[in-house]
């Protein structure tokens, strides 16, 4: 009964800071146009791909660590603008209000992620992360700033610290632009939810690639057991990097290459960065949730990335949990594993949800083709059931 009264006080305040959000007045903005889709694409692990040993939440995303909630404003527009805004939320209150504990780690500094260094130096995250397209980074923080600023809760604050990362999707979007505006962060902020998460060519992964191929927005999570309660780990990625292709450590990449099936840029090219953002309901402190976020770069190179020089390469923990927290043991290696695999997989979410893109100066990036990619797995015999026991690890039910 305390835990639904909690949960109904938690609601309530959520839908007051949403609503609050939802009636700031907007900025001028081009005009949205409808995305052409491309038919439905099924995720790594519907198509029977089952990466790593632990089982995911049920719905395998960073939504599956109560109270994260993820929101997208897609921007489309003409000919040449391919970007948008992803929101992460670690609760739905006023996160300036009620801060949570957090870490950034820097795989490859090449980037400009507004917030870094207060995140690390008091621990704590105080605001939404943001995700969006490189040049667009500043304006998106001042947005986040403005919109959290406007807030009746906030009237008096002097000075708060917006987290804001981003790739660099200038090949299919006119980046010089520089098209966010306020609306389209505050449509990120107020329509992010738990659930199921829009994944592939979405808000901030509208004009990224991947290895070559479309890449975008991917998500995963794991979930298991410590000292008889539930641990749950998310990971959302914003992939825009390259390397050469591994899924689950077939090289894909090299082999879709040799049957004359490229995306539109080179396979091999190390160029881009990527965004990692991990949550946990498992109480962990500064120091533990920068452990953390370090081991999400073990599932990026997994993918076949070598966080190459002109890459810019985050990754940013943050844990919902209460109470004393864990330092170290089994139960902390348990959530490196969790990181490790669940990045993997919601890098490989990304690709095959992502779909075709044509953009700024008429360029294409095809999505990665899920019918050679997943004859590939099969003949290397690391695609099993769907759903059920996987035969490779006998593990439990994923």
């Amino acid at each position: 009964m305390e835990i639904s009264r909690a949960a109904s006080r938690a609601g309530s305040r959520a839908a007051l800071v949403l609503a609050a959000i939802a009636v700031l007045p907007p900025g001028e903005a081009p005009g949205q146009e409808a995305r052409p889709g491309d038919g439905e694409r099924s995720r790594a692990r519907e198509a029977g791909v089952l990466i790593g040993r632990l089982p995911p939440g049920p719905h395998n995303a960073i939504t599956d660590v109560p109270g994260v909630r993820v929101g997208h404003r897609t921007v489309w527009v003409g000919d040449s603008i391919r970007t948008g805004v992803t929101a992460i939320l670690p609760h739905g209150d006023n996160v300036f209000e009620r801060r949570v504990r957090a870490a950034i780690a820097v795989g490859n500094g090449f980037g400009k992620l507004v917030g870094l260094s207060q995140v690390n130096e008091l621990g704590e995250l105080e605001t939404p992360i943001l995700l969006t397209g490189t040049l667009s980074v500043f304006r998106a923080a001042d947005a986040l700033l403005d919109t959290l600023l406007s807030l009746p809760a906030n009237r008096d604050v002097r000075s708060m610290n917006p987290v804001v990362g981003e790739t660099n999707d200038g090949y299919l979007s006119d980046i010089r632009v520089r098209p966010i505006r306020p609306e389209h962060v505050r449509e990120a902020l107020r329509t992010a939810a738990g659930g199921p998460v829009e994944e592939g060519a979405v808000g901030a992964g509208t004009g990224t690639i991947a290895f070559g191929w479309k890449g975008g927005i991917g998500t995963s999570s794991r979930r298991f057991e410590i000292g008889g309660r539930i641990v749950n780990v998310g990971v959302l990625v914003q992939s825009n990097f390259g390397g050469s292709l591994r899924i689950d450590g077939v090289r894909v990449g090299e082999q879709l290459a040799a049957a004359g099936l490229r995306g539109g840029r080179g396979q091999g090219d190390g160029g881009g960065s990527v965004m990692i953002v991990i949550a946990t309901d498992l109480p962990l402190a500064h120091r533990e949730l920068d452990r953390v976020a370090d081991r999400a770069f073990m599932g990026i190179a997994r993918t076949g990335s070598y966080m190459s020089h002109g890459s810019g390469d985050y990754a940013i923990a943050l844990s919902t949990g209460e109470g004393v927290p864990v330092r170290g043991g089994g139960s902390l290696s348990r959530v490196f594993e969790a990181v490790v695999e669940a990045t993997d997989e919601a890098v490989i979410n990304s690709l095959f949800k992502a779909t075709s893109v044509t953009g700024h100066r008429g360029r294409t990036v095809e999505a990665l083709p899920l019918e050679p990619t997943l004859r590939l797995l099969g003949e290397a015999g690391v695609v099993g059931p769907p759903r059920g026991r996987n035969p490779r690890s006998g593990g439990p039910p994923r």
